[in-house]
């Protein structure tokens, strides 16, 4: 796995599973609210200023998830999505992106095909088994609590780019 982080120019994460943990709490207003990871948060802003194409894909949908990849500067999000491969293959085509420059983290059956078409198939710990037999990379942490970090930070780091000289307090999206 090691030498492909080299080539990792783009990152694509599902949501539900994987930058949280797969909890939705229903509200009397019928909104479904989730709790996103604060250290996902500060390495994803810093995947974006540091020049990577960073992108959400995600069957779910709401205005606080759009409001949360706006604030850490994500502009490629693509919620209410039936099927994630199509939406992959336009993404990729339009960016001028290959395969091979693309992670991926998924954790259930929806980012399975995806997951066989990128370059570096990543899942949280907790991902279920189907997924888990197709990742290059299973992460130490669970969906929700720094899966997401743990697979930026190692690229960034291979790759010389994981320090940030002057980091702002706001920078994780709050």
């Amino acid at each position: 796995m090691l030498e492909k982080l080299n080539d990792i120019t783009t990152f694509i994460f599902d949501v539900d599973g994987v930058l949280t943990d797969g909890t939705a709490l229903a509200s009397d207003t019928g909104e479904l609210l989730r709790v996103f990871n604060i250290k996902d948060g500060y390495a994803m802003q810093l995947a974006v200023k540091k020049g990577y194409q960073l992108c959400i894909i995600s069957g779910s949908s709401g205005q606080a998830m759009q409001k949360r990849f706006a604030g850490l500067g994500i502009q490629d999000v693509y919620l209410a999505v039936g099927n994630k491969v199509s939406v992959y293959e336009k993404y990729i085509k339009e960016k001028g992106i290959s395969p091979h420059q693309v992670l991926y983290m998924g954790d259930d059956i929806p980012d399975l095909a995806v997951m066989q078409l990128v370059g570096l198939a990543t899942c949280p710990r907790d991902a279920v088994d189907e997924i888990k037999q197709v990742a290059h990379y299973i992460s130490t942490h669970n969906g929700g609590k720094t899966a997401a970090r743990d697979v930026i930070e190692k690229v960034l780091r291979t790759q010389g780019k994981w320090f940030d000289e002057n980091p702002l307090a706001h920078d994780s999206g709050i």
